[in-house]
C-alpha cells in the first residue's frame, strides 16, 4: 500500500494566521487539487494530518470543521482525486496532547488505522512541526514553500537534507518522476 500524508493549511489550501474557520474561508492553493488527483491515479492513498487548535480554542465548532472538510473532499473529488482519511488534532496547544504536531501521535494514529509502518512514507508540510512529526516516525519529510513554507525554508533548525518544492504540484511531480525511475 502506498500512502502519502499531507498537511492541510498551507499545503492543500491557503493558510491564515486567523485560522480557517468556515467553508467560505477554505480556498485551494492553485494546482493542489490536481496534484492530489494525480497521486490517486498513481495508486497512492492520500491522508491529511492537520493541527486544528482553533477547535480547542473555541474559534469554530466541530460542525464547521466538518463542513470545511466536506468542501475540501468535494473539491478534490471533482478533480478526480480522493482522500482516504483526515486526521486532526483538535486540542489547544496548552493541553499538552501527544497528537499535536510536532509530536507524532497523529501519525501513529494513521499507522494504526492503515496497519502499516510509516517508514519512508512521504509527508508533505509547510511548517517545521510537520517535518519534525514525519521524522519522528521515520517518514520522509518534504517541505513546500506555500503557506508558512517560505519562512520554514529559512529556519536554522531545518534539516538541509529535506527536499523543498515551491508547491504541492511540484513535490508530486518530483515524487512521481522518482517513483517511475525506480521501477
Amino acid at each position: 500500500m502506498k500512502l502519502i500524508i499531507l498537511d492541510r493549511d498551507g499545503v492543500i489550501n491557503e493558510d491564515s494566521d486567523a485560522f480557517i474557520k468556515s467553508p467560505d474561508e477554505w480556498r485551494p492553493i492553485p494546482g493542489s487539487l490536481e496534484a492530489i488527483a494525480r497521486l490517486c491515479q498513481a495508486g497512492y492513498r492520500v491522508i491529511v494530518a492537520t493541527n486544528q487548535s482553533g477547535l480547542g480554542r473555541g474559534l469554530f465548532s466541530i460542525d464547521e470543521l466538518n463542513a470545511i472538510h466536506s468542501k475540501m473532499q468535494h473539491a478534490i473529488t471533482s478533480e478526480g482525486g480522493q482522500l482516504h482519511g483526515i486526521f486532526y488534532c483538535p486540542h489547544d496547544p496548552k493541553e499538552g496532547c501527544d497528537c499535536r504536531k510536532p509530536l507524532p501521535g497523529l501519525l501513529h494514529q494513521i499507522s494504526q488505522r492503515f496497519f502499516t509502518d510509516l517508514t519512508d512514507v512521504p509527508c508533505i508540510g509547510d511548517s517545521l512541526r510537520d517535518l519534525q512529526a514525519a521524522a519522528a516516525v521515520g517518514a520522509r519529510p518534504i517541505l513546500v514553500r506555500t503557506g508558512k513554507g517560505e519562512h520554514t525554508a529559512h529556519d536554522s533548525r531545518l534539516d538541509p537534507q529535506i527536499p523543498i518544492f515551491d508547491r504541492l504540484n511540484d513535490a508530486v511531480d518530483a515524487l512521481l518522476i522518482q517513483e517511475n525511475s525506480n521501477t
